[in-house]
């Protein structure tokens, strides 16, 4: 009795082991994918890559391009010393010196400075009253402000700001009232 209750359950794991292949069997006829649902995958791969590459080309276009917008920078940055130097001298020689030596050094400095201003070095145009922005201004200090409009305004410029292709190299140095 019992080897036949083991039969017939045998039969019955077998049974339904034939059903279960019969149906993931008829699942993989109508899974298969069609030529055109394979080609529409493909198409769809092939535009994705295709729209990828281009994005591509013109991330490494702009950041060329931005290579070499700015890859005097460093230089322009250390010239910067030497434009301060020649305007002071300019300051120096008017006070005390000789008219001539004051008109050939001012040629220089005109010369030197067109050269700079040629590779897109422009100075920050910054006056007394003007708004402080953080984005283009340094406070050096704060000094009880000489009028009431004057209070968080630009009171004094120290040293001139610089931009290169309108990217800060040099923030304007200025004191501020409170």
């Amino acid at each position: 009795m019992e080897n036949q209750d083991i039969n017939e359950e045998s039969i019955n794991n077998q049974e339904e082991n034939n059903v279960q292949s019969q149906a993931a069997a008829e699942d993989n006829v109508t899974a298969t994918p069609s030529a055109e649902e394979l080609l529409a995958e493909e198409k769809d791969r092939y535009i994705r890559l295709y729209a990828e590459f281009e994005n591509y080309k013109k991330r490494t276009s702009k950041e060329k391009m931005e290579f070499f917008q700015y890859a005097n920078q460093d230089m322009m940055v250390s010239m910067l010393g030497v434009l301060d130097d020649f305007e002071r001298a300019l300051k120096e020689i008017a006070k005390n010196g000789n008219p001539a030596d004051l008109q050939g050094v001012e040629l220089i400095y005109q010369k030197f400075k067109n050269k700079l201003t040629e590779k897109g070095l422009k100075a920050m145009e910054v006056k007394a009253g003007d708004s402080f922005n953080v984005d283009f201004h340094e406070a050096i200090t704060q000094i009880p402000a000489p009028s009431e409009d004057l209070k968080g305004k630009i009171v004094d410029v120290i040293e001139t700001g610089y931009t290169l292709s309108d990217k800060v190299i040099r923030f304007a140095k200025v004191v501020t009232g409170n």
